[in-house]
């Protein structure tokens, strides 16, 4: 009888790009990882970002990505639960994930108990100081005028324009991102001023394409689970601590 006695935590698959022999050669590498969580997995948590690009139509999605959807309809299958949160490049995800497949899509950053011990997740767009210019085009994106417009329009030619800016803007992120010092993180000082009001221990997010065990003032911590472009880090919890791990098949 297996023990599932951990909780996985990943995020930035940013599966479709660069092109389709890097992505899915990436889609393999997590798969596997997937297989390896499952041996032990209570709950799987996917931390946003998982596509580069995703739009939901009312009969159709992007096609590609078969093998990430087959392990996760088998993991939700055999009891294992899956959380998705919607990243920028993945937000317009709507009801395909929940109803055909059975995970859990979270929207907003939420608060978890897990194992006894509090938890705060989500993607970490929009969130902290500064960005205007993004928060704004965030808001548009998520209007749902808005999206109704971008789905009368055919899929062969939305889908299209949306993968070519969205290769266009991660070809300028080839290098792998480095700590900017924590006035300069956005992310910690938002952890910073969030953990004044919520009470948790662990602060879990993605977004930021680079590791981070950050300890803040109150004793809690700020982890960020980094990428799958160059990093291929994720992180386990035990019950007891949060570990961050390298994955390196």
């Amino acid at each position: 009888m297996e023990t599932r006695d951990k909780i996985y935590f990943a995020s930035d698959f940013h599966l479709g790009v660069p092109n389709h022999k890097e992505s899915r050669a990436r889609e393999d590498s997590i798969v596997k990882w997937l297989t390896m969580a499952s041996q032990d997995a209570k709950q799987i948590f996917l931390v946003g970002d998982i596509f580069d690009f995703w739009f939901e139509y009312k009969h159709a999605i992007p096609k590609g990505f078969i093998r990430l959807q087959g392990k996760l309809a088998e993991l939700v299958d055999s009891g294992i639960e899956v959380n998705f949160f919607i990243g920028n490049h993945d937000m317009w995800m709507f009801d395909y994930f929940e109803h055909e497949i059975g995970v859990k899509i979270y929207r907003k950053e939420q608060s978890f108990d897990l194992f006894g011990t509090h938890f705060f997740i989500g993607h970490g767009d929009g969130l902290g100081p500064g960005d205007k210019g993004y928060k704004f085009i965030k808001k548009v994106f998520a209007n749902k005028f808005c999206q109704w417009c971008f789905a009368r329009i055919h899929p062969n030619l939305g889908i299209g324009m949306a993968n070519y800016w969205s290769r266009k803007s991660r070809g300028k992120e080839k290098e792998p991102q480095v700590f900017l010092g924590e006035e300069n993180e956005w992310l910690v000082t938002y952890c910073k001023e969030a953990c004044k009001e919520i009470d948790a221990k662990y602060f879990v997010f993605g977004h930021r394409h680079l590791p981070i065990n950050y300890e803040l003032p109150n004793g809690s911590r700020y982890f960020n689970l980094g990428d799958w472009i160059n990093h291929r880090t994720y992180a386990v919890f035990d019950g007891e601590v949060l570990e961050q791990k390298k994955w390196e098949q």
